[in-house]
């Protein structure tokens, strides 16, 4: 298997579109929830059809919630996708890094079986996704930072991810109420934060992350779920 962690700059979907002209499809992969001190880690794997984008494709971040959920209606409509969740226990017991790999690896996995032809690519956020413990490590795996501006692949799937993710939240909201999980879903926010405080954690928290968070105090809560979500 290649593995390559794209440093230059190339052009959006210079992967895709390389491959689409070989009749080859792309596997795009992100996860969502790596900053969060509750809740599971949600990742995804979303398949463009050939020669096919929408502009509505970008970082899930950056998208008001109008704007994803238009986005993965039209997802949903045309493009394979499949995710992989994994337990805030699991997260707390192999540490997130690896909880995230094991994420894509399953998120993968899930959408492999539906896909007409093998990929002519698996690209990948930022993490440096290694195959060679699967049956499919034949498949090239490129890596790269800000995946969701570069792929729109990718951006399919950090879609995918976020949306899945949020929902889960919200319906996690009703078992664990106090916690306004449906407004930060599960992000360390100072109303989170004074929500532990004042009941515990709970079920869902991720028990290795919560000294590390709470013990910052709010002042750098900000920051916090800025750049590790």
């Amino acid at each position: 298997m290649r593995q390559s962690r794209q440093t230059v700059n190339f052009r959006k979907n210079f992967y895709e579109k390389s491959l689409w002209e070989l009749q080859k499809l792309v596997v795009g992969i992100d996860e969502v929830g790596r900053g969060c001190v509750a809740g599971p880690l949600v990742t995804a794997a979303a398949i463009l059809p050939l020669g096919r984008t929408n502009r509505m494709l970008r970082d899930s971040k950056v998208m008001t919630l109008g704007e994803r959920l238009k986005a993965f209606e039209w997802i949903q409509r045309n493009c394979l996708y499949q995710v992989g969740i994994i337990h805030n226990r699991l997260i707390d017991q192999v540490n997130i890094y690896q909880a995230t790999l094991l994420g894509m690896k399953k998120a993968l996995v899930n959408i492999l079986p539906y896909c007409p032809s093998t990929p002519g690519a698996i690209l990948v956020d930022a993490m440096p996704l290694k195959l060679q413990d699967t049956g499919i490590m034949g498949i090239p795996v490129y890596s790269f930072p800000r995946g969701e501006t570069k792929s729109s692949s990718i951006a399919a799937a950090s879609i995918v991810a976020k949306v899945t993710r949020d929902r889960l939240m919200e319906k996690y909201a009703h078992l664990f109420p106090g916690y306004e999980l449906e407004q930060h879903k599960g992000y360390c926010t100072k109303s989170h934060q004074a929500a532990i405080k004042t009941q515990q954690d709970s079920l869902i928290h991720r028990k290795t992350f919560l000294g590390a968070f709470l013990d910052k105090g709010e002042d750098d809560d900000a920051p916090q779920q800025q750049t590790l979500c």
